[in-house]
This record gives structure tokens, C-alpha cells and sequence, in this order.
């Protein structure tokens, strides 16, 4: 009788073996299952509801895989992916998940068999390089053609980023401002230089966009209508200070004996006060920004010089006026001067749907935009948002990388015959591994077709065919229920999308394959199975988040 060893505490989970890994493979199936839908100009959108009862309506893979909290460690990687697919390029992450778990699935069987996993991940590593050798070559170089021919180029590619968001209707539109607000951007395109304000109430078609800063009226106080609401030409204070009496914090005790003197520490308190306005009034500049609140005397004393002011602005528009408009923020009143005041040629408030907006317009070194969006519903305007998100990071990457794919599946078909011609040439077992890759790359087009409720299999026979012929660009025609030239349809999307796509997806795939046991230890202070503290079954003291 050999004692029974324990290795690990008592409650840990070990599973290892093959299970283990036809386990992992079939999680991540059903995190697949989860966004399947959402690909594609025919994509269902997917409402989610969190534990605060938030409701969220998204067709980006990416925020959808966020808002799903998955707590499965394999699955957990096709997150991973879609997130760094989303701060990397920005759209395309419903295709990489997609792709990821298509490998799998075909893979599956080989792994069921006894087919070491090695041996698996070294064929993808292998067809990856030829996809990658592949897509180079075919990428359309655009040359840096006049500004024309690139704009139109850079609105086919934000069209076809927008083709599949909610906003498809008036792509021809949004597409024409996203180009126009990343176009005004400098040679680094910092994305935080775009500012995106939601006004609910109105049409789609009156969102526009303000070359210069806009942002929301601030809260104000008395006289601040009295303030002139336009000027030309203006200097701009940005500031750090609270214009307004400062409550004493510290419990100073001051023993007055008569009226006079207490009038006196009064005075001095006010005196401080003036003078700040005073020096802000003497460095010349009409418009006041600041972070902090500004009072109402102060709001008071600007109007009646004919400055005008807005306390507890956010942040960031404070940063992207003094970008736009020069200056600096300055955190004491002694020192303006001229050199840290900003410039710009108009200063308006207007009226926007039930807000009022400041808008700077013509400013100097003006490399920064706003887009206010309107539309019905809040939850509708925060998915225009994520989709003109979406559409920008486009914009920006083919600018950078200006070399373009068909889209619309072509290109997955396409790398699909590559692979399977390469899988005729070789013996052994990679020869199987690589032609179920082939053919889990179709699951784009597949899946794009099974969205719009085409039949599938008919119109992939059709594109195998036009493919073995030679069409190199051919992809499904959503609009047609056929398949078409994408390439003179112009559904094109960067070429740094499909390899950024391509490369997660099959780098997702060996990491799931190679994993083959997971150790699980139990939540501290669980006992083990017993739901630890008692009725609440979370085992988390003092509230404390997970």
C-alpha cells in the first residue's frame, strides 16, 4: 500500500491530456459562436447587458469580447487578440477571432487522433509564412499619388471599414469627414487630436466636423450671458486657477476684537481675487480657460471687460485647445504674458441641438478636429462612435502603409488556393494539417454569406472556381447575392489589416495548441468546494473587486 501523495492544495483543478486540449478548443468555439454573427455588411449587431444594467449595442468584436467577462483561461487568448487587433489597426477584430477558432476546428480532428501537437503548430507556422509571402506580393502599392487620387482611395478604405456598422446607410458621408479629420492631423497622426462629441437629438446627416476645438458649454454663473459670445482674432488664457473666493481649509482661528479688522481679513481675501483678474485682464487675452471653477464675481468682472470665460473645462479639450491654438497652461496668475497666451482667428458659441458648444476655429497651428455627432439614441450614438473609431484608425494606418487587398473574402480565397496547392507538393503529415488550414481560412467568405443568407456552399464553389481560373480578387457581392471583381468594386481594406488579422489569429492558435495542462488552485480563502462565506458563496472579504 503506497501512501497517497498530495502534491497541490486540497480544491486545485488539474486536468491535462488530450481532453484537456479538445476541451480548450471547444471553449474557444463557443466564443466564436458569440461574434460569428457580427461579421460582414450583413452582420447582426448584439445587445449586451452588464451587472450595473448598462446596455451596450455593438458590432465591434472587440468591445463585444471586453463586455463579455470571460473567465475560461484558453478562451481568454481570442480576447487578447481582438484587443491588440483593435489598438493595432482598429477594425477587422470579429475576422481574427473568427479565423482563430476555424484553425482550431480543423485542426480538432487531427489532435482527436493522436497527431502531436508539435507537429500541428509547426504546419501553421509554415502556412502563416506562405499567406504572409503571399499577401506582399499581391498588396496594391499605391504610389503617393496626387492629394485627389489618395483621398478617394482613403475614402474607399474608410467605406469599407464603415460597411458593416450600423452607420452603413451614410458611409459615403461619414467617410468623406473621417478622411477629412485625419487628413488635417501632422505627419504622426495622434489619434487623441480627433475629438468626438455626442449631441442626441437630430439626424445622422447634421454631424459635422469643426477644424479647431469644439467642446460642450461649461457650467456658468451669473453674467456669463452678458460676456461677448464671439470674437475675431482672440488670445486665449488657459489656466489652472479657481477664480473665486477660497474657502480657508486650514482651521486658522483669528481673534478680532472690533468690526474693522475683521472687514480688513475680508478685504485682503477679495484683494487676492482682484488681483488675479486684474493681472488675466492686463496680459490682453478675450477668452478664459480654465480647469478649475471660475466664481461669479469673476465671471462678472470678465464680462464687464468683454472677456469671455468657461470654468471646469475637462482636460483633454484643454490639452487639444493649447495644441491647437498654442499657448500654455499656466497654474499662477503672475506671469502671463503674451508668449503663453493662445491664438486663433474665431471664437463662436453656437447652438447645437440642446447644447451650446465653443467652437475655435482658424487656429494657427491648427493639427486637431472635432467630430459632433448627432443621432437619435445615446446607445446609438455610442456605437457611431466606435464605428467612426474604427473607420479613422483606418484611415490613419493606410496612410502610414499605403498598400491595399481586396476585401469581402477575396483575399482569404485567394491565400485558401495557395495553401492548397502548396499542400499537394509536400508529403507527410503536414500535407493534411495544411490543407484544413486552407480551408479554414474560407470561413470569412462562408461566414459572410451565411450573414446576408446566401447559400454558403454554392457561392464558394463558384469563387473556388473563378480563383483556380486566375480571378484573383474575386469575393462575395453582398448587394448582388453573387460573387464579383472586389477590387473594381472598391471593397478595399489596408493590406496591414489581413496580416496583423492573420499573424494573431495563427499565433492564437499554437498557444491554445500547445497548452496541455491547466493547474487551477482555488480562490483563497474558499475552503474547498464550500462556497466559502457562508450565504454570500463569493469568499471575497470587504467588498473588495474580483
Amino acid at each position: 500500500m503506497q501512501p497517497q501523495i498530495v502534491l497541490l492544495k486540497e480544491g486545485t483543478d488539474t486536468s491535462q491530456g488530450k481532453p484537456q486540449l479538445v476541451s480548450n478548443i471547444n471553449a474557444c468555439q463557443s466564443i466564436v459562436d458569440a461574434v460569428r454573427t457580427t461579421l460582414g455588411p450583413r452582420g447582426m449587431d448584439k445587445l449586451i447587458v452588464d451587472a450595473q444594467g448598462k446596455a451596450t449595442i455593438s458590432n465591434d468584436g472587440a468591445t463585444i469580447m471586453k463586455l463579455l467577462e470571460i473567465i475560461h483561461p484558453a478562451a481568454k487568448t481570442l480576447v487578447d487578440i481582438a484587443k491588440s487587433q483593435d489598438a493595432e489597426v482598429g477594425d477587422g477584430t470579429t475576422s481574427v477571432v473568427l479565423l482563430a477558432g476555424e484553425f482550431l476546428k480543423q485542426v480538432k480532428p487531427f489532435v482527436e487522433e493522436g497527431v502531436h501537437p508539435r507537429i500541428v503548430i509547426k504546419a501553421i507556422r509554415k502556412a502563416l509564412q506562405l499567406c504572409m509571402d503571399k499577401i506582399n506580393e499581391m498588396a496594391v502599392r499605391i504610389e503617393k499619388q496626387s492629394k485627389d487620387e489618395q483621398r478617394a482611395l482613403l475614402e474607399k478604405c474608410a467605406a469599407t471599414a464603415m460597411s458593416s456598422k450600423l452607420i452603413h446607410q451614410q458611409k459615403d458621408f461619414f467617410s468623406k469627414i473621417v478622411v477629412d479629420a485625419v487628413l488635417s492631423l501632422d505627419e504622426l497622426l495622434p489619434l487623441n487630436m480627433i475629438g468626438i462629441k455626442k449631441v442626441s437629438g437630430g439626424s445622422l446627416e447634421e454631424s459635422q466636423l469643426v477644424s479647431g476645438v469644439a467642446f460642450k458649454k461649461t457650467f456658468s454663473y451669473a453674467g456669463f450671458e452678458m460676456a461677448p459670445k464671439s470674437y475675431e482674432n482672440c488670445k486665449i488664457a488657459l489656466l489652472n486657477i479657481e477664480l473665486e473666493l477660497k474657502a480657508e481649509r486650514d482651521n486658522a482661528e483669528i481673534r478680532v476684537d472690533n468690526v474693522k479688522e475683521y472687514q480688513k481679513v475680508v478685504d485682503a481675501e477679495w484683494q487676492i481675487l482682484y488681483n488675479k483678474l486684474a493681472k488675466i485682464h492686463e496680459s490682453g487675452a478675450n477668452v478664459v480657460l480654465s480647469k478649475l471653477p471660475i466664481g461669479d464675481v469673476a465671471t462678472q468682472y470678465f464680462a464687464d471687460r468683454n472677456m469671455f470665460c468657461a470654468g471646469r473645462v475637462l482636460e483633454e479639450d484643454l490639452k487639444r485647445t493649447m495644441k491647437a491654438c498654442g499657448g500654455a497652461v499656466m497654474t499662477t496668475a503672475n506671469d502671463i504674458k503674451a508668449n503663453v497666451l493662445g491664438l486663433c482667428e474665431r471664437f463662436e458659441e453656437r447652438q447645437v441641438g440642446g447644447e451650446r458648444f465653443n467652437l475655435f476655429q482658424g487656429c494657427p497651428n491648427a493639427k486637431t478636429s472635432t467630430l459632433i455627432l448627432r443621432g437619435g439614441a445615446d446607445q446609438f450614438l455610442e456605437e457611431t462612435e466606435r464605428s467612426l473609431h474604427d473607420a479613422i484608425m483606418i484611415v490613419r494606418r493606410t496612410i502610414k502603409h499605403d498598400s491595399v487587398v481586396a476585401g469581402g473574402g477575396a483575399i482569404e480565397m485567394e491565400l485558401s488556393k495557395v495553401l492548397r496547392d502548396y499542400s499537394r507538393t509536400i508529403a507527410g503529415k503536414e500535407q493534411l494539417l495544411i490543407a484544413s488550414i486552407a480551408k479554414g481560412l474560407e470561413i470569412i467568405p462562408r461566414q459572410l454569406c451565411d450573414n446576408a443568407g446566401f447559400d454558403a456552399t454554392n457561392i464558394l464553389n463558384k469563387l473556388r472556381q473563378k480563383h483556380a481560373q486566375g480571378g484573383q480578387w474575386y469575393g462575395v457581392d453582398i448587394n448582388k447575392e453573387d460573387i464579383s471583381d472586389n477590387f473594381e468594386q472598391c471593397v478595399w481594406e489596408p493590406s496591414i489589416i489581413k496580416i496583423n488579422a492573420l499573424t494573431a489569429a495563427a499565433e492564437a492558435a499554437c498557444m491554445i495548441l500547445s497548452v496541455d495542462e491547466t493547474i487551477k488552485s482555488p480562490k483563497a480563502g474558499e475552503a474547498p468546494m464550500a462556497g466559502g462565506m457562508g450565504g454570500m458563496g463569493m469568499g471575497r472579504g470587504m467588498g473588495r473587486p474580483m
